[in-house]
């Protein structure tokens, strides 16, 4: 089977869908291949800063309705336990991708765009035209093609991208816990080799997700040993686990994730989200930058459309431009970061300045999460 659309999308997560609404809205025929059903549970920090609220009221998307948590404040702690805390500049929300994606594909498809459960096995670029291939057979065309398909997929080895020829040593892992915690508070909490994020989501349930570098878990003969020899030296960390209750059947976990930089267009293909770029999660930005990222693709490729951007290559540069002024001295600034809190000394020295200096704390917040969206007229 054959077909031609005018946007195909790879990769159904936050980014894809949310670009899908953005370009079926807007009257394009939109096509999304996800090899994966919804709903399903995706490791991720699920917190969302409310700098994207008014692009997703615009999108028409009820955010409310899924009864998030909504959480103004942030507390920070080394290995040994020293705390830090303070207010989010901007404040944001908790909202699992269970819930989510699942809320958004249900939009893209009420929208109009087309959801095929499919694995995209080849891509082609000929004669101006991408030629798309899938395990099912399907054969598509599209003028334009938007990579949203995560952060580590068999699609980047086909494009041989640049981050993907490096070992990573990164590997998180994510459950979903009962339990006591404030409901208006994120955590972010070190242990040696790596860093946890705690908050609540929807429904009162408390998503705890952290990443370690492999060489430290290795040592260990499972989830459970690291978490009682290493994570529970953090004395907030031991006391948010020894009182929560795991709601999976096991905890989550993903390998090899990389925070290299990536191109935000390879071989004419317009990446989106994790795609184009990996922020840490101890910076806890990730899912808003996905959505905004989704909006600027969408705004240009209307324009596009549209004959008021001529021409694919002007396309390509005004995207790239837009994804670094956006997004890579925040994504510069999580690799810094996460340098510091990999480090105990740097650490201890951080929270001493921190200790004097306590209004540098959403300083540093800022650097990592943008300002609200502000919509065209």
């Amino acid at each position: 089977m054959e077909t031609n659309v005018d946007v195909l999308i790879i990769g159904g997560g936050l980014a894809g869908l949310t670009s899908a609404i953005h370009l079926a809205k807007s009257g394009l025929k939109v096509t999304l291949i996800e090899k994966n059903e919804y709903p399903k549970h995706k490791v991720c920090g699920e917190y969302i800063s409310n700098e994207v609220l008014s692009y997703l009221q615009w999108l028409d998307l009820e955010i409310s309705d899924l009864k998030p948590s909504h959480i103004s404040k942030i507390a920070f702690s080394t290995a040994n336990g020293k705390m830090i805390s303070g207010n989010l500049p901007l404040g944001g929300f908790g909202i699992s991708r269970y819930e989510l994606d699942n809320y958004l594909y249900l939009k893209a498809i009420k929208k109009g765009c087309q959801i095929i459960q499919d694995t995209v096995t080849d891509i082609q670029f000929i004669e101006d035209e991408f030629r798309i291939s899938t395990s099912n057979t399907l054969e598509l065309k599209s003028k334009i093609v938007i990579g949203a398909f995560g952060k580590r997929s068999n699609i980047d080895q086909k494009l041989n991208r640049g981050f993907i020829q490096k070992k990573s040593p990164w590997l998180a892992v994510k459950a979903h816990y009962s339990g006591e915690f404030p409901n208006d508070l994120v955590g972010l909490h070190n242990f040696k080799g790596g860093y946890c994020g705690v908050s609540k989501v929807e429904n009162n349930i408390i998503n705890i997700c952290y990443l370690v570098d492999y060489e430290t878990f290795k040592q260990y003969k499972n989830i459970e040993e690291f978490q009682s020899k290493v994570i529970y030296k953090n004395p907030h960390l031991k006391a948010v686990f020894e009182n929560c209750e795991l709601l999976f059947e096991k905890p989550l976990t993903i390998s090899q994730i990389s925070f290299e930089e990536k191109e935000a267009v390879e071989n004419h293909i317009l990446m989106i989200g994790d795609t184009a770029g990996l922020i840490h999660p101890l910076c806890g930005n990730g899912m808003a930058m996905a959505i905004h990222s989704a909006k600027i693709v969408s705004e240009l490729i209307l324009e596009f459309s549209e004959n008021t951007i001529r021409s694919r290559k002007e396309l390509e540069e005004k995207y790239t431009q837009a994804w670094n002024a956006h997004f890579k001295s925040r994504l510069r600034m999580g690799r810094f970061l996460s340098k510091i809190l990999l480090s105990q000394k740097l650490t201890t020295f951080l929270m001493q300045l921190l200790a004097i200096f306590p209004f540098v704390l959403p300083e540093i917040i800022t650097k990592t999460h943008g300002k609200p969206i502000i919509l065209k007229s």
